[in-house]
């Protein structure tokens, strides 16, 4: 998508802090991190939210969440992590492309809302 803010770093037109890629997705780190270790998680296909997550192929949505993973180890998050994914406005979904967010590097609340 043409205006996608995500779209625009997966194609190297707006700078990242690269972390992670492969074919099926891309890895950087937040510019507004909410934890010590805040990494956004997208596909390459641009996919609105998880919500219109049956538009990319199952071996797709597998690498990614397995990319997850292999991040977190990267990252050293051997304690634990969190993955979320907002979906629309009242989740506050900000950029409309499928996004996870990795959080780690410290104890997280236990309540998510």
């Amino acid at each position: 998508m043409e205006n996608c803010l995500f779209c625009k770093i997966i194609s190297g037109d707006i700078p990242s802090a690269k972390v992670y890629e492969d074919e099926y997705c891309y890895a950087f780190r937040d510019i507004n991190p909410q934890a010590p270790t805040h990494i956004l998680v997208v596909p390459k296909t641009h996919v609105a939210s998880i919500a219109e997550a049956d538009q990319l192929s199952p071996g797709a949505l597998a690498a990614i969440l397995s990319a997850i993973g292999k991040i977190a180890r990267q990252e050293g998050l051997d304690n634990g992590f969190r993955v979320v994914s907002n979906c629309g406005p009242d989740a506050c979904q900000s950029v409309q492309h499928l996004h996870f967010h990795i959080l780690g590097g410290r104890q997280m609340a236990e309540k998510m809302a």
